[in-house]
């Protein structure tokens, strides 16, 4: 089986893909795949150089996150060339993982994907598990994690679905808003109905 998990930013998404990964569940990330592909020498790389120019990069030639983020938070249309460029090479990227855990005989596959939504990714997954948080605390902690001011902060939450959208669309989902406790208990609940073992 091929779960979806999904979530918003500052929302705890990574905190329970490191759970199920300590369940013994191979997870393939969306974030890391997206890393991967930007690495110097990669294609991807090279295509956005070519679109956003040279001060994209930092000294060493690596990609400059900071400054590309601030390019593309404010500027939709540079935001939808970017995920033209880079979507494609992570979809390639993450399909080749999921399969290589696949035929080493994992039955359950996690796609830990925080656009499975936007990226009309559901197809891709038999289940789809959201993580979820109310609004405030969601601002509160994106602004604390990435010492963001609260309108930076709800900039780059606007800019993906809400998370009361997401959690309607989802066959279920975790209300992370309590302890690390209640989490896991609500996780190992959702994975013992999906898997059944």
């Amino acid at each position: 089986m091929r779960i979806g998990l999904t979530g918003g930013i500052a929302s705890g998404k990574s905190t329970v893909s490191r759970m199920i990964r300590d369940r013994q569940i191979p997870v393939v990330d969306a974030d890391i795949a997206a890393r991967r592909v930007v690495e110097p020498g990669q294609p991807a790389l090279q295509h956005i150089v070519k679109t956003f120019g040279e001060e994209i990069l930092t000294p060493e030639g690596t990609l400059n996150r900071k400054v590309l983020g601030q390019r593309i938070f404010s500027n939709e249309e540079e935001r939808l060339q970017l995920n033209a460029i880079v979507h494609p090479a992570v979809r390639r990227y993450m399909l080749e993982q999921v399969q290589a855990y696949e035929e080493q005989g994992h039955a359950t596959v996690v796609l830990d994907i925080p656009l499975l939504f936007e990226s009309k990714l559901t197809d891709w997954v038999q289940k789809v598990l959201v993580v979820y948080v109310p609004d405030s605390i969601q601002l509160d902690r994106l602004m604390k994690r990435d010492h963001l001011t609260k309108e930076e902060a709800e900039q780059r939450i606007h800019a993906q679905l809400s998370l009361e959208k997401k959690r309607d669309k989802a066959d279920a989902w975790i209300d992370n808003s309590h302890t690390i406790a209640e989490t896991e208990k609500q996780l190992d609940a959702i994975l013992h109905q999906w898997i059944k073992a």
